[in-house]
C-alpha cells in the first residue's frame, strides 16, 4: 500500500503552478494587451513558502514591493507588463536560492526572459536606494556598542574587503583574477557593531590588492580629518590614524590584550558577510559563480547589501542564517620605512598605554 506525505509547501507549489505559468503562456496565446500581469496573488502564498523558496516574512516582502514599485512600474510601462509583486518575487528567489534564473524562473513560473528582465528591474531599482540604505552616519551609540563587545574605545565601523566569484569577463580581462586564481568582484565593506552595512563599495576589479582597493576608494577622504574614533582594519592594512590595525608583533601584555580585542571586534564584518552570503546564495561561491559580466555582478552584489540593510533596519536579525566558516588569517602588509605613518603609530601607543595596560 502506498502512502504519501506533503508539506504545505509542496501542496501550494503543485496547485499553484498551472495559474502562475499563465502568466507568460497568456502573453504568448493573446499577445500585448494593456492589463497588467497581476492574477498572481501574494496573499494567497503561505508564510512558510515566502520563506523557504524567496527568503523573507511576507511582511517585508510587501514593504519591499511598495518600497520599489513606482520604479518598477515606470520600467515595464509596456503593455502587459509583469507586476511588482511578481518581480519582487522572482529576483528574491534568485538572489537567495542561488539557482540560474532557469530554474527559478519554473519555479515561479515565468520564462527565463521574464525571470531575466525582473532580476535586472529590481536590481536595478534597489541600486538606486543604496545611498537611502548605505550611509555612513557617526552615531555615538554605536560607539559604545562596539566596546561592549571587546572593551575597544573609538570604533566608528569595521573594515574589509571580500571577492564574490563570478564567470571570466569575455575580454581577456586579468584584472579580476584574484590572488587565489579565480575570477572575481572586490567589495570593501563597513559594517557597525549590529552588521547594518556603513560603507559598501562592490565594484572593484578581484585582481586589486585590499590596500589598493581602500587608497582608491571614498573611504580615505571620508575619514582622514576624523579628529575622534577610527575604523579596524586586519593586518592587510596600513595603519593609519583614522585606522587601527593590529600590532604584527605583540610583546607587552598590554599589546595582547590590545590585540585580542581587534580581533574581537574586527569578527563583526566577517560574520556580516558570511550572513550576507548565506541568506543570498547567488553570492556563495561554493554554490557555484554569478554568471554574469563584472558589472551586472557588481549591481547585484549591491543590491544584496541593500536588501541586508533594508531587513536590519525592518526588524529582522543579521545573523541569524550566519555560515560557521573558519576565518582566513590575512597576511600582514609589508610596508617600507618611509610609508609608515609614525603619528598613527603614536596614537596606536598611546590607545594601547590608556585602554589595554
Amino acid at each position: 500500500m502506498l502512502s504519501f506525505s506533503y508539506t504545505v509547501t509542496d501542496v501550494w507549489l503543485r496547485v499553484m503552478a498551472i495559474p502562475i505559468a499563465i502568466l507568460d503562456c497568456d502573453l504568448l496565446l493573446h499577445g500585448r494587451g494593456h492589463k497588467t500581469l497581476d492574477r498572481f496573488d501574494l496573499g494567497s502564498v503561505p508564510d512558510t513558502v515566502l520563506l523557504s523558496q524567496f527568503g523573507f516574512p511576507r511582511e517585508f516582502i510587501l514593504y519591499l514591493v511598495e518600497l520599489l514599485r513606482e520604479a518598477l512600474c515606470r520600467r515595464t510601462q509596456r503593455s502587459r507588463a509583469i507586476s511588482p509583486e511578481v518581480q519582487v518575487l522572482a529576483a528574491l528567489g534568485f538572489y537567495t536560492s542561488g539557482s540560474f534564473q532557469t530554474s527559478m524562473g519554473d519555479t515561479i513560473g515565468i520564462s527565463q526572459a521574464s525571470m531575466s528582465r525582473c532580476v535586472s528591474n529590481v536590481t536595478r531599482a534597489l541600486v538606486e536606494k543604496a545611498p537611502q540604505f548605505i550611509t555612513f552616519n557617526r552615531d555615538p551609540s554605536s560607539t559604545e556598542q562596539f566596546q561592549r563587545v571587546a572593551g575597544f574605545p573609538g570604533v566608528l565601523g569595521v573594515l574589509d574587503c571580500v571577492q564574490v566569484t563570478i564567470k571570466a569577463p569575455n575580454s581577456e580581462d586579468s584584472s579580476y583574477v584574484n590572488k587565489k586564481g579565480f575570477h572575481s568582484v572586490g567589495c570593501q565593506l563597513v559594517c557597525d557593531a549590529r552588521g547594518l552595512l556603513l560603507s559598501a563599495e562592490t565594484h572593484w576589479p578581484g585582481g586589486l590588492r585590499d590596500t589598493d582597493v581602500l587608497e582608491r576608494s571614498a573611504l580615505p577622504k571620508q575619514l582622514q580629518d576624523t579628529e575622534e574614533g577610527w575604523l579596524l582594519g586586519d593586518r592587510r592594512y596600513p595603519l593609519r590614524k583614522w585606522l587601527m590595525t593590529p600590532v604584527d608583533c605583540p610583546e607587552s601584555p598590554a599589546e595582547f590584550q590590545y590585540n585580542l580585542a581587534h580581533a574581537a571586534t574586527h569578527e563583526i564584518v566577517d560574520r556580516t558577510f558570511r550572513a550576507i552570503q548565506t541568506r543570498f546564495r547567488c553570492l556563495d561561491g561554493t554554490k557555484g559563480y554569478l554568471q554574469y559580466s563584472p558589472e551586472r555582478s557588481s549591481s547585484i552584489l549591491l543590491a544584496c547589501c541593500v536588501l541586508h540593510n533594508a531587513s536590519l533596519q525592518s526588524g529582522l536579525d543579521a545573523w541569524t542564517l550566519e555560515r560557521t566558516d573558519p576565518l582566513e588569517q590575512p597576511e600582514s602588509l609589508e610596508q617600507r620605512p618611509e610609508e609608515r605613518d609614525s603619528q598613527a603609530e603614536d596614537l596606536r601607543k598611546q590607545l594601547i598605554l590608556k585602554h589595554f595596560s
